[in-house]
């Protein structure tokens, strides 16, 4: 036996039985310190995985381009991406794109976001609520919001007013479902714990309902957001001088696809940075998962 077994057998012995498996699962039977093994799974991502990933298909991209591997007529050159880009960008016309369709986004999405979580939530904590709208919310959801833009031209007209309405219908239903579908999940014995403590009902949905509901509020959020930003192109190439969509649409009528690559990055950069915006919400509201 080492000295160092000898020593961790010393101690364990003259202390109780907790102690001494205290003792033993930090040193181990050989003296070394044992890992932790209790991390529950906790999801851990390098941040540079994911842009070697992008790095290693523009890469790939650029190298089939230029060696004729890929045809020019199918894909552009990353580079030649990269030269629009900066044309966009130094003509001014990237802002004039990007502007208005960030606010049709941000206002189209928060009305939609905003009334499907509180009617999510009322499905979710009452009977009545439930039984009247459940059936309403499952004959709409899986009606194709695109093909409902011309009914919202007649009734919002040309203007902003249809592209905010299809973007906020967009939303809302996955948005309710997603809600009402967290309320539902919520660990019923923390409610019966929080009644038998005499919690009141508002006290028992504010500390234990919308906590244990926010995970799947957030996950939901996430893919009614990816909805939005591909109704915002389809609203604004219909009827838009500026936007996102109306530049592809252009771009696709001349062939052009250089700009029509670059008005693709532009979306998937947008899809980007909301999902880590929501990323960002889910570590501040959510910390206490940890």
């Amino acid at each position: 036996m080492s000295d160092a077994t000898l020593n961790t057998s010393r101690a364990a012995g003259t202390q109780g039985p907790d102690k001494q498996a205290a003792v033993m699962g930090e040193t181990g039977e050989t003296g070394k310190p044992v890992a932790f093994r209790g991390g529950g799974f906790a999801p851990r991502s390098p941040k540079w995985v994911g842009v070697a990933v992008f790095v290693v298909l523009i890469a790939i991209a650029e190298w089939g381009t230029r060696t004729g591997w890929i045809s020019a007529l199918t894909l552009p050159r990353p580079s030649d991406v990269l030269a629009t880009f900066q044309e966009l960008y130094q003509s001014g016309m990237l802002f004039k794109h990007l502007g208005p369709s960030l606010a049709r986004l941000a206002v189209g999405a928060l009305i939609g976001v905003s009334v499907g979580v509180s009617v999510g939530v009322l499905i979710g904590l009452f009977s009545y609520v439930r039984a009247g709208l459940v059936p309403l919310v499952a004959a709409i959801f899986p009606i194709p919001k695109i093909a409902l833009l011309p009914l919202f031209v007649i009734w919002f007209g040309i203007g902003e007013g249809s592209k905010y309405a299809l973007i906020a219908f967009g939303t809302f239903t996955p948005t309710v479902v997603a809600t009402y579908g967290a309320v539902d999940n919520v660990d019923r014995t923390l409610i019966r714990m929080g009644q038998s403590f005499g919690l009141s009902w508002w006290s028992i949905v504010r500390k234990i309902v919308l906590p244990g509901a926010m995970p799947g509020i957030l996950s939901g959020l996430r893919i009614s957001l990816a909805i939005a930003i591909i109704l915002l192109v389809a609203a604004e190439m219909l009827g838009a001088e500026y936007g996102i969509g109306a530049y592809i649409l252009q771009a696709g009528s001349l062939y052009d696809l250089e700009r029509l690559f670059a008005g693709v990055v532009i979306l998937s950069v947008l899809g980007v940075v909301t999902s880590a915006v929501i990323g960002l919400i889910e570590r501040r509201v959510l910390g206490w998962r940890t």
